[in-house]
């Protein structure tokens, strides 16, 4: 018994001292190489923060496109889905409720072109991106609301279309929070 012990605490001291020591400092030392100093990427106009490029936010007005919904509010210290099932019937209801909200503020779509992602929300709470089809939806809506042609929007829309890295890993996408701050600059 004690030939195990003794090599089992001996290891264990190891490892605390390994990952909580210098595996740690590691880390700290290779974020500091990243831009902003591993503090993650912020958006801000005329120096001032209104966002982080990584997390979602609410967009709630006709004349901007709106987010992916969130379970948890946006915030990004308690990140997470609702944990409802597909058949829970709060959480149908709570779909048909976003539907009919979509649909109250794009009255040209049709039920059935409502894109998932915007009436459900992600696995963290806090996907900042859509898809190329959630934005195009849209943008009916926001160039009437904005008073601009649709070809315009839309033309700032894929200038905002983030390709897959190596044009093979994962969908295209748009940051809603940086599509919506050049959308003001076009007014």
């Amino acid at each position: 018994m004690k030939q195990h012990i003794l090599p089992a605490l001996k290891l264990t001291i190891i490892c605390i001292v390994f990952f909580c020591g210098i595996y740690t400092l590691l880390i700290l030392a290779v974020a500091q190489l990243a831009p902003n100093k591993g503090n993650g990427e912020t958006i801000s106009i005329n120096g001032k923060v209104v966002g982080y490029e990584l997390e979602g936010q609410s967009f709630s007005n006709d004349k901007y496109f709106s987010s992916r919904p969130s379970a948890v509010n946006y915030n990004a210290a308690g990140s997470g889905a609702s944990n409802k099932g597909t058949t829970n019937p709060d959480y149908l209801k709570d779909v048909e409720s976003k539907i009919d909200t979509f649909l109250f503020h794009n009255p040209s779509i049709k039920k059935s072109q409502v894109p998932a992602e915007l009436v459900t929300a992600s696995g963290s709470g806090l996907d900042p991106d859509l898809s190329i089809d959630a934005a195009n939806i849209q943008i009916a809506r926001i160039a009437k609301s904005r008073n601009l042609t649709e070809d315009r929007v839309k033309t700032l829309v894929e200038m905002h279309t983030e390709k897959p890295l190596l044009g093979l890993f994962g969908p295209a996408t748009i940051n809603v929070l940086k599509l919506n701050i050049d959308l003001d600059k076009l007014n």
